[in-house]
């Protein structure tokens, strides 16, 4: 991947591409991650899943001659690990079980405002512009529209709903990637991206299969109740999602300013929403889709602040 940086100008197809894997790959694996789960427990479909990728990626370094000791960035690459691949992950896959895919990818959207909020350094920057602020805003208040009817039903209810409870464990997975993220920022690997990913990968398979295992997920599986089709997904989401889709990743923003690579969190609730409801038959109602819009519009409202902070800056 370091080649990538002397190339003054990748060609435009190899760009395209890459847009496309982490516009569309990213947008599908919420839908697949759904279908995986008719299979597998969530805490075994996410350690098979991180396992697998992470194996091919050392493999892959290996037979190009890259070495995958970490040395010294061991530290790093497993807390990042541990707050991307586990937290941030395996809060969607967990909450997948009682919502709908669309919904938590629409919720997912508003992580990208959770960067303004934890990235303390930058508080004096960021908090400058009223684009952001009302970004930040906008964003957690289209939250709060998605999941109003379900709050409301809470307040009633003698005991806690599931989706009550759901809501309460994917906000783990809006803080824990933006955390693991910035973690990576202000702590950069010198490793080979490809290797860093690796380790990273192979510490969420570590937790995802060592909760799997106190949870009892492991007893009793039956392997050949397992549909075809759950097979089929959780192959995706290692292929596609877990090595294409974040390779592509990792490459654009190499070689593209980051706010054009951003735009990913436009497109991947887009796509979700349109798997969950036309494939997936998920039913979603005008709370949903205000929700969408509100969000997106917030993420819309921070990007245009940093896209302009960036033109006076050159």
């Amino acid at each position: 991947m370091s080649e990538a940086l002397s190339r003054p100008e990748p060609s435009r197809l190899k760009v395209y591409l890459a847009f496309a894997a982490i516009y569309i790959i990213w947008g599908s694996t919420y839908f697949f991650i759904r279908e995986a789960l008719d299979g597998f427990p969530p805490f075994m479909l996410g350690g098979l899943r991180f396992l697998v990728a992470a194996g091919f990626m050392f493999a892959w370094c290996l037979a190009t001659g890259v070495s995958i000791r970490p040395g010294g960035d061991l530290k790093n690459a497993v807390i990042t690990g541990f707050l991307l691949c586990f937290v941030g992950n395996g809060a969607v896959v967990w909450v997948e079980q009682s919502i709908a895919s669309s919904v938590v990818a629409i919720v997912i959207a508003v992580a990208p405002l959770s960067f303004i909020v934890l990235d303390r350094p930058q508080w004096s920057v960021n908090f400058r512009s009223w684009n952001t602020l009302l970004g930040v805003v906008a964003g957690f208040g289209g939250v709060l529209l998605l999941f109003s009817e379900k709050i409301a039903a809470q307040l009633s209810a003698t005991e806690v709903t599931p989706e009550f409870s759901a809501m309460f464990v994917l906000l783990f997975g809006i803080l824990g990637w933006p955390a693991g993220s910035l973690y990576a920022k202000y702590h950069p690997a010198s490793i080979p991206n490809m290797v860093n990913s690796g380790w990273q990968m192979l510490t969420g398979a570590f937790f995802f299969l060592l909760t799997s295992a106190g949870r009892g997920e492991w007893n009793g599986m039956d392997w050949r109740a397992v549909p075809l089709s759950a097979w089929a997904s959780l192959g995706y989401l290692i292929v596609f999602g877990s090595i294409i889709g974040f390779s592509a990743y990792v490459w654009l923003l190499q070689v593209r300013p980051a706010t054009q690579v951003s735009t990913y969190a436009y497109v991947n609730p887009v796509v979700a929403v349109l798997l969950g409801v036309f494939v997936g038959s998920e039913v979603l109602g005008w709370r949903e889709f205000a929700g969408l819009v509100v969000i997106l519009g917030g993420v819309l409202l921070i990007n245009l602040a940093k896209y302009r902070k960036e033109r006076r800056a050159a």
